[in-house]
């Protein structure tokens, strides 16, 4: 019973815990792997969002090439949502339209060249621009962009700054004779926003940054018969729209 005993109690005298230094130093290298992985798992998180957000124009570039081809089907020309016709820009800062009856081919031509030059410069795929390119929302665009689905739409609202130079788009109708009608004759409702929320099925994305919106505008097509040309979509994200942004021509 005695050597028992004794075994017991080197058993339990032989049983070494972690010292206070030994502690310490664990702590202080969890401390240090902490502060190494967290810009790691910050650009991680920058990443995923860069990455939604062009998963999303990608969303909205194909929904409006689906639009372009059914509105060709019915309208006999294909137009962009905000469109009132495929050879007129949406409402904003692009002062021209290829609509008029008198305007020849080359005129229509410079008038869209000129139009998709600002755009090119806020994306910094041509230089000239202001500031080298529209790499955030309270940048002065060389182009107007119009808000893709409403700078008030609940869901996904404008950035709360009088400098994020959008705006939304409005209904210009009565300055188009030619513009889509109904069965009755009536003209039908060309508000961009409206249409591209029907496009969703009534509902919106947006962008995952806080100072983010999705924009686009449309470079007016022109042209009759076999000198036709389509009109060209460009979508972007203010936060940065030279980096994010996508472009359709059908």
């Amino acid at each position: 019973m005695k050597q028992t005993l004794n075994r017991i109690i080197r058993t339990v005298k032989s049983v070494k815990g972690n010292s206070l230094a030994e502690f310490a130093t664990t702590t202080a290298l969890m401390a240090t792997l902490a502060a190494t992985a967290a810009p790691k798992l910050s650009e991680m998180s920058e990443g995923a969002k860069a990455e939604k957000s062009r998963n999303e124009l990608d969303k909205l570039v194909k929904q409006a090439g689906q639009f372009y081809q059914d509105t060709a089907d019915i309208e006999g020309r294909g137009r962009f949502p905000g469109q009132d016709k495929f050879n007129i820009p949406v409402t904003g800062g692009a002062g021209y339209s290829n609509n008029a009856a008198n305007t020849n081919l080359t005129a229509q031509q410079t008038a869209s060249t000129t139009h998709e030059t600002a755009i090119l410069k806020d994306l910094a795929i041509v230089s000239g621009g202001e500031g080298g390119g529209y790499t955030t929302f309270d940048d002065n665009p060389d182009s107007d962009w119009i808000s893709v689905f409403g700078e008030m739409n609940a869901d996904y609202p404008a950035p709360a700054s009088s400098n994020s130079h959008i705006e939304d788009d409005a209904d210009d109708l009565a300055d188009c004779n030619t513009c889509p009608r109904d069965a009755e004759g009536n003209a039908v409702s060309t508000v961009g926003k409206e249409e591209w929320k029907k496009l969703f099925g009534g509902e919106v994305v947006g962008s995952q940054y806080q100072d983010g919106h999705f924009v686009y505008q449309v470079v007016a097509g022109g042209g009759t018969g076999s000198d036709v040309y389509p009109p060209v979509l460009y979508v972007a994200d203010i936060e940065n729209a030279t980096d994010f942004n996508n472009v359709l021509e059908p």
